[in-house]
């Protein structure tokens, strides 16, 4: 009967597959800055990082196109609602308005938004 040791778990795979270290992205971005734009020697030097580092061609184009990418400050509808447009959302909020003066009683307490807005829906 064989024992296995419980030293050493089984390997697990790994689904992301390998990845360039940013050092090395940035070694390779200062050396194509130095070749120009179209030079076949730009392609020699991407295949020979991803041999070099065991990974697949496009590996590296694509590391180095979101490497160092600047991000969005704000998201694209700043300042929009996402929902619904403006004449929609002030109507809603018109009807809203008129729900919580409609359901006011004499101590002056109203329906809340909340559930104005569970009545609309």
């Amino acid at each position: 009967m064989a024992f296995r040791s419980a030293a050493a778990p089984p390997p697990v795979a790994d689904h992301r597959g390998k990845r360039l270290s940013a050092e090395a992205l940035v070694a390779l971005r200062q050396r194509l800055d130095l070749l120009p734009a179209r030079s076949p020697e730009r392609k020699l030097l991407l295949q020979s990082t991803a041999a070099l580092r065991g990974v697949s061609r496009p590996t590296p184009y694509c590391a180095l196109h979101g490497h160092m990418r600047p991000k969005p400050v704000r998201r694209a509808h700043h300042g929009r609602p996402r929902k619904l447009g403006t004449i929609e959302l002030e109507c809603a909020c018109e009807i809203i308005a008129a729900l919580k003066l409609r359901t006011t009683n004499r101590k002056g307490r109203h329906l809340s938004a909340n559930r104005a807005i569970e009545l609309l829906a």
